[in-house]
Parts: structure tokens; sequence; C-alpha cells
């Protein structure tokens, strides 16, 4: 029975470490055929030993699945190895749009502007080549807008098993007022300005001026 359970770590090591994306725990269970809580378990042993043993990685979960990532401890080492002479780097413009997409999501090109008080186009643009916003939907209003949302690679980039693992959003914007007149905004931005009331009578238009 030992010997099973050393082959079921060996197989859960391996197939973590050759995995381009977190694995999920139901496929290494149907893999091995052990049951899903045992290769949790096993997970969870991999990573308290390497933690004990101080790895230069660790073993962790995100978006649904296990990778292994550099230990947070050897990040200077990391960005010295990876990051130099590198220049496929974000900008700072693509960062602040992945964040209105990633607390706000879904909503289209044109929300994502008037939060930002600029043309997102492009910046939108690189997130979906990237890979790190997908085309959700379509908004059933007018025009029916390509509505953009975060993509499992988002999570996985974040080290972040869901959503819900992100910090709470009232931790980095204004109050809730502030938010709710920026989506009233919205809501206004995307109708006609009127040049009279409902009833095309012009009252109380002042400067607007009447019809003929």
């Amino acid at each position: 029975m030992r010997d099973d359970r050393q082959e079921a770590r060996r197989a859960v090591e391996a197939m973590v470490m050759v995995a381009e994306a977190p694995v999920a725990p139901g496929l290494m269970a149907q893999l091995i055929e052990i049951p899903i809580g045992e290769v949790e378990a096993i997970c969870d042993e991999l990573a308290d030993e390497y933690r004990a043993e101080g790895r230069g990685f660790e073993l962790v979960r995100a978006a649904g699945g296990y990778r292994y990532r550099s230990h947070p401890d050897a990040e200077g080492y990391v960005k010295r190895f990876v990051v130099s002479g590198q220049s496929a780097r974000l900008s700072s413009a693509a960062l602040e749009t992945l964040a209105i997409v990633a607390y706000k999501q879904p909503l289209s090109r044109a929300q994502v502007s008037a939060i930002r008080g600029v043309n997102a186009e492009g910046a939108m643009r690189t997130l979906e080549q990237r890979g790190l916003i997908y085309e959700a939907g379509r908004d059933p209003g007018p025009g029916n807008a390509r509505l953009f949302a975060t993509t499992a690679a988002f999570l996985e980039r974040l080290g972040l098993d869901s959503l819900r693992d992100l910090p709470p959003l009232v931790d980095f914007v204004p109050g809730a007022e502030v938010i709710e007149a920026l989506e009233t905004s919205l809501m206004a931005d995307s109708r006609p300005t009127p040049v009279s009331d409902a009833n095309g009578d012009g009252a109380g238009g002042g400067e607007a001026g009447g019809g003929a």
C-alpha cells in the first residue's frame, strides 16, 4: 500500500512538472486511478515538504488546478534571470485596463474607456492577444457590444484559484458614491444627448430654444 502511495506522489509531481497550465486534481485522479481527495492530500503533503525543506519553488493551487512556481523569496533572482532584457512587459495602461476588467467583468471596450478616461482600444487588444482577457458574450443593448472577462491564464499568472481570491476592491478605489456616479455616467454616455424633453414641448429648455 505504501508503494502505491509513493507511486501516486511521483505521478503527481511528474504531471505538474511537465504541464504548461495548472493541472486539475480531477484529471490527475482519473489518470492515477485514485480519489480526488487523495490527490489533493498528496498535493498538500508535497507543498508542506517543499516549504519545510526551504526549496526555491513551491506547489500552489491556481485557476482550479496545481502548478509549480518560484518561491516569492527568490523573486529578486528570478527577475534578474527572466526580466533582464525582457521587452514584452505589459505597459501601465494595459495593467490598469486589466485591473478594471478583473473587477468589473464582463464589460465592453467603451465601458473600460469611460472608466479610465482614455481610449482603451489598444490596451484591450494587447490583453486579448496575450490571452489574459477574452470575449465572454455580447451586450443585449443597442449595438451588441462585445463583453470581455479575464481568462484562466490571468488567474494562473496571479497565482489565484478563482476571482473570489482577488483583494477587496474597496482597498483600491474611491467610495461607493464615486463608483455609482461612474456607472451612471456610463449609462448616460451610451444615449444621445437630448435637445428637448420626452414630450418634445421644450419645457425648461431655456437656451435650447423651441421649434420653428
